[in-house]
């Protein structure tokens, strides 16, 4: 956050055992969106996604390792501090993480399953996970989907419930969190072989996008709040071509005022743009723009929605764009060096 006299600041996640700093914090230019580096922590290896606590003064992140860890980190100076040891998830190859009702969300993909992680009152993380929910299943795609693979676990819009997306099973799971314990609501099946990677809900509360990565489209789903009810109406291309091999869609965000979806396609180095019509269930490919880099692993939007990030996992950098506000397509303005980006948070 940038309010009470305090700098914006993003921070850049990255691969260490690919080159990778650790955790970099970065001063966000207010009026270009441009970034400079201030400081980087590599106490954790593999930190590759990251997320703010609610008062934006502990950053946690996943390691994402065969072992399974989360870290916290306080964020009040220029480098991040550890906080303490990471805690164990109880899963392996934690891809993403969220914070819900006193909870840290990490969704393990080696493993395919989803933990919670206890958050003491200062921010730190308790020393063990309270539950793990392993999910079970599989799907047509004989390498990748061989068995459960979480890709994300984040709350909806009301902060009611856990929904997470697992790539290897073809399907969202709704999950209520009571007591530190995730307990499976409902289970809604995606098209076979689409390989679901992120999903992203629109600002009204009422639609969700999930974006698949064995498949270059986005499932436009209704969402029910009431009922924890997610259902698929419809699927559309994210690419202007079909692409000759995989694609691996990566990133997904969705503008403040709900008028435009962006996506991040790794295999063609591009960010799409999609228009969303005011129902939120009618999308159009507006365009596809060059990722500034090579490999786009993650997407984030500024809270004003006038510059979109793209963290360039191979190229070792992260690319700032400002949006045109009427059409929604980003023009480069600069990069910044970071080796091995995974993933990018304004805070």
């Amino acid at each position: 956050m940038a309010d009470g006299g305090r700098r914006q600041r993003a921070f850049i996640g990255s691969f260490t055992a690919a080159g990778g700093l650790g955790v970099l914090t970065a001063a966000v230019d207010p009026d270009s969106g441009a970034l400079t580096v201030l400081g980087a922590a590599d106490d954790v290896p593999d930190p590759s996604y990251l997320a703010l606590a609610p008062a934006g003064d502990v950053l946690y992140a996943v390691s994402e390792t065969a072992e399974g860890a989360v870290a916290a980190f306080r964020v009040h100076g220029d480098k991040p501090e550890l906080t303490g040891p990471p805690t164990r998830t109880g899963g392996s190859g934690p891809t993403h993480l969220s914070v819900l009702d006193g909870h840290v969300l990490t969704a393990d993909y080696g493993s395919g399953s989803v933990s919670a992680v206890p958050v003491r009152p200062g921010g730190e993380l308790a020393p063990t996970a309270s539950g793990v929910l392993r999910h079970t299943g599989s799907g047509p795609h004989a390498q990748r989907q061989r068995g459960p693979h979480a890709h994300q676990v984040q709350p909806d819009p009301t902060g009611r419930w856990a929904v997470s997306v697992d790539l290897g099973t073809d399907s969202v799971r709704v999950c209520a969190l009571d007591g530190g314990t995730l307990a499976l609501h409902r289970e809604i099946a995606l098209r076979p072989g689409s390989g679901p990677r992120h999903l992203a809900f629109h600002p009204g509360g009422g639609h969700a996008y999930v974006l698949n990565e064995l498949a270059p489209t986005l499932t436009v789903c209704r969402w029910d709040a009431e009922e924890g009810s997610l259902r698929p109406v419809g699927e559309v291309a994210v690419l202007a071509a079909a692409p000759d091999g995989d694609a691996y869609p990566s990133g997904i965000v969705v503008s403040p005022d709900g008028r435009f979806v962006w996506t991040a396609t790794r295999g063609r180095d591009t960010v799409s743009v999609l228009g969303v019509d005011a129902a939120g269930e009618g999308l159009t490919l507006v365009a596809e723009v060059p990722c500034g880099g090579a490999w786009p692993r993650a997407l984030a939007l500024d809270p004003s929605g006038r510059f979109l990030y793209a963290a360039n996992e191979r190229s070792g950098d992260v690319t700032w764009f400002t949006v045109d506000r009427d059409t929604g397509v980003p023009r480069r303005g600069g990069s910044v060096e970071a080796p091995a980006a995974s993933c990018v948070v304004l805070g």
